[in-house]
């Protein structure tokens, strides 16, 4: 029986996944009770792995470090990737606000734990590793550690300590400070489901449709090609034209000419739409069916781009309406429309709204792919590209004034902000960075549990020695007050004075604290993306910050 006492308490890899395996299933199941109508979801397997720590289970420490590193970067990258698409349109509409609020977080965090050190007399470098643990922040523990390590040539096991006590409960304190804002301002879902669609539609500069009577003299007989280019910048794709004298509908084209009371379809940006009419004329109500009935020759049809080859191509490369006899009237990429213009770059994953004969659609269907078997096949390159140029980001030292060493964003931070730009920017250099929801929701939950697998196991030993007779009780009320204090201050101000969304503020919080669970927990509760945008908007900085401030504490205390 000497194989079962080696897999149980062995140090090989196949008692190594094992024991993650275990930690995961079990934490997993069980976190789908519900208490007073919550469930702490995957954020229970980071218990059960203290349970099993706690009972003598242990990994070695390599290949745990290992695994709750790999774990962490699969998570914080396949987060980058679905929200960097709309990252940099959705800063622009209110990030600014958010990451003021995220370093306002920081700021009274770091605050709290120097208070608590002329308080209670305890050594800064014991503080800072309960406030890296009361914020779950990983990277701020090993920039303590290291930062204490070079600036003293020793180590302080006190900073590990402070961090393992005081992270359980600083998982739940992130939580919790998410429910009593909840219930502070007596949240519904409902409602702040609506308001968010609605603040969507107010501010999303997008695509809409129109239909135009020609009523200026000026375009009177002019080609469309020509109108285009007294419409300079504004983005308008005209896609079809009812002739006045004959009622007969056509696909629009270059030499299409207009002539007086003739009707046009347009798709243009919402901005753009009023000089449109200033220089075409005036906007008629038709309904997008008369557009079609009209003339049975011509539909309207999605089409998806699945051809590889055709990644970072401009539109106007592909002359689909001079070949095919078709209009590209918008392309949807990631849940927002665009207009078609010529110079736009397409992207594997991209739906393109075309209009022509079934017969022209055919042809189009032919050289755009629209397959989506391929578009189910991983993209697996992107991603290991991605995350390699993530951890090299990461591990880039960056020198600040006055600071004696350098920091790092570390193995989170770096692959987040590549994951973003990539998603948002890699068709420019023929990276296919699609995949679909299923996809990487599965690459973000593997990631994570494996994450709190790790942390909870290696944290485990000697957990509740520490706790009853290191100090450990006294760590925890302190991590939790330096959890709590902040995210309940700035929480309550951006509630209710900048009137923050509640989804986008449950993202907000978890990303200040660069808290995972805290976001798991925010998707699974709510069931839509708005958190998941607030985390990805304030976590760059956020991680950017903990590091920093972590190291300066210890850096300034040491000096």
């Amino acid at each position: 029986m000497e194989w079962i006492n080696e897999l149980l308490w062995g140090q090989g890899i196949g008692h190594s996944i094992l024991l993650l395996s275990v930690a995961i299933a079990i934490g997993i199941q069980l976190g789908k009770i519900k208490l007073f109508g919550v469930s702490l979801g995957v954020t229970f397997v980071l218990f059960v792995g203290l349970l099993l720590g706690q009972l003598g289970f242990q990994i070695h420490p390599q290949v745990v470090h290992f695994f709750k590193e790999f774990g962490l970067i699969l998570f914080v990258y396949s987060i980058g990737m679905q929200v960097g698409p709309g990252f940099f349109s959705t800063f622009k509409r209110g990030g600014i606000r958010l990451n003021l609020l995220a370093v306002s977080i920081i700021i009274l965090g770091a605050g709290v734990t120097v208070a608590l050190h002329y308080l209670t007399n305890i050594p800064m470098p014991t503080l800072v590793g309960v406030m890296s643990g009361a914020i779950t922040n990983t990277p701020g523990l090993g920039a303590a550690q290291q930062a204490y390590s070079d600036a003293t040539g020793a180590t302080d096991p006190t900073i590990a300590l402070g961090y393992a006590v005081a992270y359980p409960l600083g998982v739940v304190g992130i939580i919790l400070s998410m429910i009593l804002i909840r219930y502070f301002f007596r949240v519904k879902f409902d409602q702040e489901n609506a308001r968010l669609e609605s603040e969507a539609q107010t501010n999303e500069k997008g695509v809409v449709p129109a239909s135009l009577i020609v009523k200026n003299p000026a375009v009177f007989n002019k080609r469309i090609a020509d109108i285009s280019t007294i419409l300079g910048a504004h983005e308008v794709i005209i896609s079809r034209i009812w002739r006045n004298d004959n009622n007969q509908i056509e696909i629009a084209t270059g030499d299409t000419l207009l002539c007086e009371n003739d009707k046009i379809f347009v798709v243009a940006k919402a901005d753009d739409l009023e000089a449109v009419k200033i220089i075409i004329g005036q906007e008629i109500q038709m309904e997008r069916k008369q557009w079609v009935l009209a003339n049975a020759e011509f539909v309207s049809r999605r089409i998806l781009v699945t051809k590889p080859e055709l990644n970072g191509k401009r539109l106007a490369d592909l002359q689909l309406r001079r070949l095919h006899g078709v209009n590209i009237t918008r392309i949807n990429r990631a849940g927002v429309d665009l207009v078609a213009a010529p110079g736009l770059e397409l992207q594997v994953g991209d739906r393109l709204t075309v209009v022509g004969s079934e017969l022209s659609i055919s042809n189009v269907e032919k050289v755009l792919g629209n397959s989506m078997k391929r578009l189910n096949e991983p993209n697996l390159v992107a991603i290991f590209i991605g995350i390699a140029l993530g951890i090299l980001l990461g591990s880039i030292p960056l020198t600040l004034p006055g600071v004696p060493q350098p920091i790092k964003l570390g193995l989170a931070g770096g692959p987040l902000i590549v994951a973003i730009l990539i998603s948002r920017f890699g068709y420019h250099y023929k990276l296919i960075t699609y995949s679909t929801q299923s996809a990487n929701l599965m690459l973000r939950e593997i990631g994570i549990a494996i994450f709190l697998a790790c942390v909870g196991i290696s944290a485990g030993e000697g957990f509740i020695d520490t706790i009853i007779n290191d100090g450990g009780l006294a760590w925890i009320g302190y991590g939790f007050l330096i959890t709590i204090l902040p995210l309940l201050i700035v929480g309550c101000v951006a509630r209710q004075f900048f009137k923050i969304n509640y989804f986008t503020l449950m993202g907000l919080m978890a990303g200040s604290t660069t808290d995972p669970p805290a976001l798991a927990y925010s998707n699974t509760v709510v069931g839509n993306d708005a958190p998941a945008v607030g985390y990805a908007m304030v976590y760059p900085l956020s991680m950017f910050l903990r590091v920093v401030v972590a190291q300066l504490l210890i850096l300034l205390y040491l000096s």
